[in-house]
């Protein structure tokens, strides 16, 4: 299981608390929704169970191991903004190739045409440009991935085809998916549980 404890973030000492003592737990094969308004901490607690962040207080912990901030991790990230996750000055075919070339069948079920592999990724639309970041991590590698409102800049039919192509893949392959959105339609067709940040204290307000 990915496991997330008494994880604690803030900027400085200085800044306030964005999280506190929170306890997240995904098993594999497990979907599971982190809902909440913008400002409730959602991308940080991404950042933090992916390694993107290191949590000032707590651990995170992927299958009873720490989380390794080199290599390939077994966590990955899908970012909202795709330009974030690739290299603007790489063509497709090498970013595709950073981690583990996808099979053709993953290429042709999530709608990737051969021709856009010799393309920069400003030559692509923003659709098409999260498919590439959907395949470059959907490999034999990743054990738990997060999705943080991956597709809430697409249009429906794309959403439609990533999700349905990510559903499948962490099924079959027994991967554990987090689900970031404040969408709760989204979340209820997706998800086995539920996490609603509005009723969690996150920084110990009380």
């Amino acid at each position: 299981m990915l496991k997330g404890e008494q994880l604690a973030f803030r900027y400085s000492p200085k800044h306030s608390w964005i999280v506190r003592d929170f306890d997240l737990t995904i098993e594999s094969g497990e979907v599971v929704g982190l809902m909440g308004p913008s400002g409730f901490g959602k991308t940080t607690i991404a950042k933090l169970l992916s390694g993107y962040l290191s949590p000032v207080e707590g651990t995170v912990r992927v299958d009873d191991r720490p989380l390794l901030q080199k290599g390939y991790a077994p966590v990955q990230l899908i970012f909202q903004n795709p330009e974030l996750a690739v290299n603007p000055r790489w063509r497709i075919r090498q970013i595709l190739q950073e981690g583990q070339f996808p099979a053709a069948d993953l290429l042709q079920t999530l709608g990737i045409h051969q021709s856009w592999l010799d393309r920069y990724p400003h030559e692509l639309s923003g659709g098409e440009l999260q498919r590439i970041a959907v395949a470059r991590v959907l490999n034999a590698s990743t054990r738990y991935l997060i999705a943080d409102e991956m597709t809430a800049m697409l249009d429906a039919n794309t959403q439609a085809l990533i999700w349905q192509s990510v559903l499948s893949y962490a099924r079959i392959f027994n991967v554990g998916l987090l689900v970031v959105s404040h969408e709760f339609p989204l979340l209820k067709r997706l998800c086995d549980r539920i996490i609603d940040l509005t009723a969690v204290d996150l920084t110990n307000r009380v």
